[in-house]
């Protein structure tokens, strides 16, 4: 099998470096095809290089990561970005999905999970920090909403989102906050393979395969999530 072709992309160079070293030296299926200091590098290197995965800063000097995450992913839609930083604001999470990141870490995490990340970005799912996704969902329990909307209303809401009956947006919500299936079923009065079940209904309804993707397809929608 091809190893995991990565690009770095930071403007520490001591960390990037550092990172590169450690990634090389603890993971024989993931290569490090380059290192760039700036978005307008990276850029540059992803048309000679074309990584399978760019691990991405956000703020570096003469482009910042979100515009050259919207410059890489509109060129090149099947290189997949991850954002590498230690800026945990709701606004740059968000610009960053919106322009093509499927994944956004913070740097406090340990080298192992970074190259865990790695591979399940890879093979296809969405990499998201506990910490940045639980931030944004209690800003969406608080009701600030990036589309406006009051209350429980659902106008104005995704389609997938108004098919959801309301004990499916009571388990989302406790998905979005990181209980596990038998957290929520405890907390609901159901059995545990009940919420797989509706689970399973709900994914479909959002056409995501995991918990991850649900919770980025809820941050992406500044959706105002149902309390019990």
């Amino acid at each position: 099998m091809e190893p995991i072709r990565v690009l770095l992309v930071d403007d520490q160079v001591l960390f990037v470096e550092s990172l590169g070293r450690v990634i090389t030296a603890r993971s024989k299926d993931i290569r490090v095809v380059g290192i760039a200091y700036n978005g307008i590098q990276a850029v540059e290197l992803v048309d000679k290089q074309m990584p399978d995965v760019v691990l991405m800063d956000i703020k570096m000097p003469e482009m910042d990561g979100v515009e050259a995450t919207r410059k890489i992913h509109r060129k090149h839609p099947g290189v997949k970005i991850m954002i590498l930083t230690t800026f945990d604001d709701e606004q740059f999470v968000l610009e960053a999905l919106r322009e093509g990141a499927k994944g956004y870490l913070l740097k406090n995490i340990p080298p192992e999970e970074v190259i865990t990340s790695i591979r399940a970005l890879n093979s296809g799912v969405d990499q998201i920090s506990p910490s940045v996704a639980v931030r944004l969902v209690h800003k969406a329990l608080a009701g600030e909403h990036s589309d406006g909307t009051e209350g429980g209303s659902s106008r104005g809401h995704p389609q997938w989102y108004r098919d959801l009956k309301r004990v499916e947006r009571q388990l989302l919500t406790l998905v979005a906050q990181g209980y596990s299936n038998k957290e929520i079923a405890d907390r609901l009065y159901l059995a545990e393979q009940t919420v797989k079940n509706y689970l399973s209904v709900i994914y479909e309804k959002m056409n995501v395969k995991n918990r991850t993707q649900a919770v980025h397809r809820l941050l992406e929608a500044g959706i105002r999530l149902e309390q019990k």
